[in-house]
């Protein structure tokens, strides 16, 4: 009884469950990924300081996927809750294909930034407006991306982003991101990107700096706990961009289905 126990609980681990549709995201860049039309993916990401983030996103189609995002932070834990000021929007809109020579292209826009929203920070007796998350969101945004079978599917996506309204710091440059997700096998995949961060270094006051112009190293671990649920634990900022002594660590819950 105990053996068969034993079994039940290696196979509910290892079971080979496919995932249901390409990675719309890494950690945090895009991939050219769309969700299949008329389906719908909840996810929720749990986060520092009892940060919720949860978003919303539909297939309209097989190229056009548009989603809505709205986070809580110190929802859990004593502290007061804070709401971001604005709700996050997502659209998605694949204008390629990828083929078996060329990789597929993608147009998007993202709203949503990372961390907290920080409106106004006071330094001596100037007042310096900040308008911008901890991270700032991508805005609109170009990726291409291409899938290999090796061993389990191989995806690589690079792409360019400008955003338009976090400038208050008066840093307007384009942004470039990169990345790839491995298949270990139809349950777990491993992904990971470089996110340069070029329009988030070039404060005036360096005391003031969100990041210190390395950029940020993410990487993940994604599971497929049943053919439409996924679990993914996150650690964000390898590359040490911020002050933070140790690494950031999420956990991501994704449920997907059909309407």
């Amino acid at each position: 009884m105990r053996f068969s126990y034993l079994i039940f609980s290696f196979s509910l681990v290892f079971c080979q469950l496919e995932q249901p549709f390409p990675p719309l995201d890494l950690v945090s860049i895009p991939t050219a990924g769309t969700l299949p039309k008329g389906s719908y993916t909840y996810e929720t990401k749990l986060s520092k300081d009892g940060s919720v983030l949860p978003q919303l996103s539909l297939g309209l189609t097989q190229n056009l996927t548009l989603g809505v995002s709205y986070g809580i932070h110190h929802l859990i834990g004593d502290d007061k809750p804070e709401f971001n000021p604005q709700v996050g929007f997502q659209i998605k809109y694949r204008l390629y294909d990828e083929t078996i020579t060329m990789p597929a292209f993608l147009i998007g826009l993202n709203t949503q930034g990372r961390g907290k929203f920080t409106k106004l920070i006071e330094d001596f007796s100037d007042t310096l407006t900040v308008n911008r998350y901890d991270q700032k969101a991508l805005g609109f945004y170009l990726v291409t991306s291409k899938n290999w079978s090796l061993f389990g599917n191989l995806g690589l996506h690079m792409g360019l982003s400008k955003n338009l309204w976090e400038i208050s710091d008066g840093d307007q440059d384009f942004n470039i991101f990169f990345g790839f997700d491995k298949e270990i096998n139809r349950s777990f995949s491993i992904l990971m990107e470089y996110d340069a961060a070029l329009n988030d270094n070039d404060y005036d006051l360096r005391e003031l700096s969100f990041g210190k112009g390395k950029g940020y190293i993410n990487m993940a671990i994604r599971w497929a706990i049943v053919s439409n649920i996924l679990l993914e634990l996150n650690f964000n900022d390898l590359s040490q961009n911020t002050e933070a002594l140790y690494t950031n660590r999420e956990i991501k819950i994704m449920y997907s289905e059909s309407f």
